[in-house]
């Protein structure tokens, strides 16, 4: 069952009862690293439900974890929430006992001024890896985001930018629905540009099943009425077809973290898993963080193109991810793509060398525009079709395109969003031996 979604204005504001601040407290230091071009950017936001909110999280299943990572997954499986305070500009990981102490300690700060309970408050970090927050900083942020708080859409943007690392443009959605006879409301941001192929669960571990997969990082806000239990199930859904199924190069943060605090306020009648009202709230959920997983593989490091790879046909599910992965991640398949090169040779070794079974002479290669049906095949049963290097070059020189991959052994399929691999992205990430302040994390 579906309902029509409006686009509405505010993202993480629009739902009724939230307010969001933020502010420039120099968390990075200035002149230091990568990015630090940006000037007084802002570096700390408030995210804030004027009534206790029911809560769920996803998190990075990385096994070097960032301390705010360690706080939310504790906190979040009580299922109530009120506040989120983020940084960027420092990962707060790999920072040992004492970074674990400055992200409780971020979480008591809010607190102490909002008057509420200290378990109800989340964190977040961004940013460098092994270096230690600088907390007389955080603790003027705070204080001073504090009393910016409001519901104005600004503050919402604002608050987007506070977020961000080497992002070059936010990143935000709402959108409002019906359940029954009640208007709801769901707004969300994230951030994220490099180091991007997450892999999250609810706990932070990684199912046994389960592939491996700069931070993402993404807060969504709703005013629905909804349980913990019902709310961790949709928001399982949501980022296992969204988060979980884009790389822009192939490595996991230790930060990812996706987390939803929904406030009940729009009054709608409470709603439980397989409801007709569950259907419609999840095709919202999926809509919303389906939209933000694209903003961040079109905003990656560098990238010039963004191909969906989807894989049909494999025998098992495992092995079609498997097999959509290994593409999206080869640095051979992913520069090609950057030349307009329709290499399918590249495409058939990744696939290859994936843990999926294959059988050469079954695999069929070809692209599409997004979403189309109208596939130019390239590769059909393992041998070169008569499509014509001109028209081939054609199809994957746009900015975004598909490619196809059928595999012809059984009926499981998977998508995988991807972008290229450039020159730009090599000169961001490579460090500058003659500034060692660009080195390190």
């Amino acid at each position: 069952m579906k309902s029509k979604l409006k686009a509405i204005p505010g993202s993480i504001v629009a739902p009724r009862g939230f307010l969001a601040g933020s502010v420039f407290c120099n968390i990075k230091r200035l002149g230091t690293g990568k990015g630090s071009d940006k000037g007084q950017k802002r570096d700390l936001a408030l995210i804030v439900s004027e009534v206790p909110a029911t809560v769920a999280g996803m998190f990075t299943t990385n096994q070097v974890c960032a301390a705010p990572v360690k706080v939310c997954i504790e906190r979040a499986q009580k299922g109530v929430a009120q506040a989120v305070v983020v940084n960027s500009g420092n990962a707060n990981a790999c920072t040992g006992k004492q970074g674990l102490q400055d992200a409780r300690k971020m979480t008591a700060l809010v607190a102490k001024h909002l008057r509420m309970p200290v378990e109800h408050v989340l964190v977040g970090s961004t940013g460098r890896i092994g270096v230690k927050l600088p907390m007389a900083n955080v603790r003027n942020g705070i204080n001073e985001a504090v009393m910016r708080l409001d519901n104005s859409s600004e503050n919402a943007a604002h608050v987007v930018e506070a977020i961000m690392t080497s992002d070059t443009r936010p990143k935000q959605i709402a959108v409002e629905f019906k359940l029954g006879s009640q208007t709801v409301r769901m707004g969300g941001i994230c951030k994220g540009a490099g180091m991007i192929q997450p892999g999250m669960s609810i706990t932070g571990k990684r199912p046994s099943a389960s592939p491996l997969h700069a931070t993402m990082l993404c807060f969504i806000t709703t005013d629905t009425v909804t349980d913990a239990k019902t709310l961790r199930a949709a928001l399982h859904e949501a980022v296992a077809q969204s988060f979980n199924r884009i790389t822009v190069d192939g490595d996991m943060s230790t930060n990812d973290t996706v987390l939803i605090l929904a406030n009940g306020l729009a009054g709608n009648r409470e709603f439980w898993v397989r409801s007709p009202e569950f259907g419609i709230f999840q095709s919202a959920l999926n809509h919303v963080c389906l939209e933000l997983a694209k903003m961040i593989v079109r905003d990656g490091e560098g990238v010039h193109r963004v191909v969906t790879v989807r894989v049909n046909g494999a025998k098992t599910i495992p092995d079609a991810d498997a097999a959509a992965r290994a593409v999206a991640n080869s640095p051979l398949v992913k520069t090609s793509w950057h030349g307009g090169d329709p290499n399918w040779g590249r495409i058939i070794d990744a696939l290859g060398y994936s843990p999926a079974q294959i059988v050469e002479e079954k695999v069929d290669i070809g692209y599409s525009a997004p979403g189309s049906r109208k596939v130019l095949w390239s590769l059909k049963r393992g041998q070169p079709t008569k499509a014509t290097f001109k028209k081939l070059c054609d199809a994957v020189a746009p900015k975004e395109f598909d490619l196809h991959i059928h595999l012809n052994l059984g009926k499981a399929n998977a998508v995988i969003y991807a972008a290229d691999l450039t020159e730009e992205y090599v000169d961001f990430n490579k460090g500058d031996l003659s500034d060692p302040t660009s080195l390190g994390g």
